[in-house]
């Protein structure tokens, strides 16, 4: 449940995508969102890093006490894992351009535009982020891309465009309207159909502004070719995934060898982190204690382990710009019978869900499927609680929500390509939550999880 926030739940023909802003071209982690801010204010400063911990493999406990600032041994044995990882290659970065041209063509539309965010890397290798000073990338439905930039930062701006993908830049004075700008390179490359694109997170007073300037022309939704492209993901995409993820399943091994009584949340926090950051890799993971685990996207409130706890840890890393989104759930110490029963009945949702992701399936199937489990077992039923609060899973990318989502009303078909989480919660407030997640791709011979799913409350990992 990699935490940023979505719009919309379900649409037949157009899919819901992420909102969350991506990290400007001097932030080096994951972007900070509302949960994030939220989960740092809580363990800021709580607490420090821990020494190693020792687990008998059959419980999450552990005694050994702390050496403020010291990095545990069991993180400080992992080694890089960057051996091996391939960029997207600017061939298919270009097949993307050409994808986006053909796709436009198809939808009527003379060019898109978008802001300097996700879907302008993806496109072009290039981010900027985002400012009150429009700054952003056309791509036309023929011809060459075209940046649109303030004139001052337009030295800065050709530092950072790959000339491949096309160096063509047009700048706007501060008594100047981007906007114009933007509508001039419309009507140059040639208007046929006289639609305009606006990239889904572009915002609104550029969206108004394109559609003042250009008069004549109709600004609409640019998600049939930005979702259109996206949603699909190439071999180099899951290969790059693929390596989040093991870097992901890497790091938590590690961190849960660090529990012990007393433990801020924030100190395996940043045990994981530190994990990240030994293995080569930007990430950011949520931790929960107790009965704060029943709250999916966790609570403020700063927490400390101790015996009987249930452990939640949730989101990942970056590979060249691709996310992975594991969570694991166990205890600290011995499972009670309820703790074992309910997170038992979660992987029972969990593999009903994968079992539901057949090509050409609606994506609501995949929802119905997990909660059928969850109802059947007493929860729920719908979104009720005790139960499962919150669709089934999300797609995911370059971000780490996108589209499309597993959720009632969904009817999008799933499709060679497609990647998403498996993540149904049980959440039983007052208690704990249980929430199982792991990510699939969708092949030719149908789905596959990029990590190996838990075992048992007291086997998390598959080996």
């Amino acid at each position: 449940m990699y935490h940023n926030y979505i719009v919309g739940n379900q649409q037949p023909s157009v899919v819901t995508s992420a909102v969350h802003r991506p990290p400007s071209i001097h932030q080096k982690h994951m972007p900070l969102n509302r949960r994030r801010f939220l989960e740092s204010a809580a363990v800021l400063g709580a607490g420090s890093l821990a020494a190693a911990c020792h687990t008998d493999g059959a419980t999450y406990s552990a005694t050994i006490g702390n050496n403020p600032g010291e990095i545990p041994d069991v993180i400080k044995a992992l080694k890089p894992m960057k051996d091996g990882v391939v960029p997207i290659s600017e061939d298919e970065r270009k097949d993307r351009i050409a994808k986006a041209q053909k796709l436009m063509n198809e939808q009527k539309i003379d060019a898109i535009f978008m802001e300097g965010t996700t879907s302008c890397f993806y496109y072009t290798g290039m981010r900027w982020g985002q400012s009150e000073r429009t700054f952003g990338v056309v791509i036309p439905a023929n011809g060459a891309i075209c940046y649109v930039c303030p004139g001052f930062e337009e030295d800065r701006a050709r530092e950072l465009l790959k000339p491949v993908y096309g160096n063509e830049v047009r700048v706007w004075q501060e008594d100047e309207s981007p906007y114009a700008v933007i509508a001039g390179i419309v009507k140059d490359r040639g208007q046929k159909y006289h639609r305009i694109g606006v990239e889904e997170r572009v915002r609104f007073f550029i969206a108004d502004g394109i559609r003042k300037a250009a008069s004549g022309s109709e600004v609409v939704d640019a998600r049939p070719i930005t979702a259109g492209c996206r949603v699909i993901k190439s071999k180099a995409e899951i290969a790059l995934m693929q390596r989040a993820n093991d870097v992901t399943i890497a790091a938590y091994k590690a961190g849960l060898q660090t529990l012990r009584e007393g433990m801020p949340q924030d100190e395996l926090q940043r045990n994981i982190m530190a994990g990240f950051t030994a293995l080569g890799f930007p990430g950011f993971v949520s931790v929960q204690f107790g009965k704060y685990t029943a709250i999916p996207h966790g609570s403020a409130t700063p927490q400390k382990l101790k015996e009987g706890d249930v452990v939640m840890i949730d989101d990942g890393v970056q590979v060249e710009g691709y996310a992975s989104d594991i969570t694991r759930t166990v205890v600290f110490g011995k499972a009670t019978a309820r703790q074992t029963e309910v997170w038992t009945k979660e992987l029972e949702a969990q593999t009903a869900a994968f079992k539901a992701i057949k090509i050409g399936a609606p994506c609501e199937s995949v929802d119905a499927a997990a909660r059928k489990v969850i109802t059947d077992g007493g929860f729920g039923p719908g979104y009720k609680l005790p139960g499962l609060p919150h669709r089934t899973g999300h797609g995911i990318g370059l971000d780490g929500h996108e589209w499309t989502n597993f959720v009632k009303g969904n009817t999008t078909p799933i499709a060679v390509g497609m990647c998403f989480s498996d993540e149904p919660t049980i959440a039983v407030p007052g208690e704990f939550g249980i929430r199982l997640e792991d990510c699939v791709y969708v092949s030719e011979d149908g789905p596959h999880f990029f990590s190996k799913p838990s075992v048992a409350i007291d086997k998390p990992f598959a080996d």
